[in-house]
């Protein structure tokens, strides 16, 4: 992954994007955060609007979308009607609009159609996995603007890693088909998981770069709710289209 500053600002892109100029995006690390995973008091809102002003002067654009996570398999397109829209996907054809996910141990999952030039944002923590959010937007940038899963490029942000993916009640929380993915005791590789999904779907291998970089154990450079719990705060990941010269 590359490494970025701007300021204090730091943040991480996927060298798989790099040939693309015509879209921008980041991964903002524990330097900038959009609200706390448990937040909800007026500081966290104001710390999160002045997060949101950041980014949008770093990524250049004259607005962010983003919407009310909830762990599901809800993909919507943007514009939409704002940040109370209950999805954990976002997709767009339009320019300079950044589609913002927040995510703090689960995985941002960001999209590009070079073909059609789309973008698409997805937040998929494990309940995500189980509910395969990343084959409903690959169904959905089907059925709205044609894409073909096998020319879509995707990057998987840093998460939770199969050093520290430990579930306890796996036998009740984990559909018995990702039970292959133990890599010891209690402990599952999600970003393997992912893959699967991905390439399930139709994305060819060589068009997924998965950042490999586990939220939990490096705490210099990234939130991790596992570690941290509801004081922790969410990281903010960007996709967007530029405006044509």
């Amino acid at each position: 992954m590359l490494r970025n500053k701007s300021g204090s600002v730091e943040w991480l892109e996927f060298e798989i994007f790099q040939e693309f100029p015509q879209i921008a995006h980041a991964i903002f690390l524990r330097q900038l955060s959009v609200g706390n995973v448990g937040g909800g008091s007026e500081d966290d809102r104001q710390s999160s609007r002045t997060s949101r002003a950041r980014i949008q002067e770093i990524m250049q654009c004259t607005s962010l979308a983003s919407s009310y996570q909830v762990h599901g398999a809800d993909v919507r397109e943007v514009p939409m009607a704002g940040e109370d829209e209950r999805c954990d996907g976002l997709y767009t054809a339009k320019e300079d609009i950044g589609l913002l996910i927040k995510h703090a141990d689960c995985q941002a999952a960001i999209i590009y159609d070079p073909m059609e030039n789309v973008i698409a944002n997805v937040h998929c923590g494990w309940r995500g996995n189980v509910k395969n959010i990343y084959s409903e937007v690959v169904a959905q940038l089907k059925s709205r603007f044609g894409s073909k899963p096998e020319n879509l490029i995707v990057g998987i942000s840093p998460s939770l890693g199969p050093c520290c993916g430990e579930f306890i009640n796996y036998e009740s929380e984990l559909p018995r088909k990702f039970w292959e993915y133990q890599v010891k005791p209690l402990y599952f590789d999600l970003w393997e998981i992912a893959r699967k999904q991905w390439t399930d779907a139709g994305v060819l291998p060589h068009h997924i770069q998965i950042a490999c970089i586990c939220t939990r154990c490096n705490g210099t450079d990234f939130f991790s709710y596992r570690r941290e719990k509801a004081k922790c705060g969410n990281h903010a990941t960007v996709i967007l289209k530029k405006q044509a010269d």
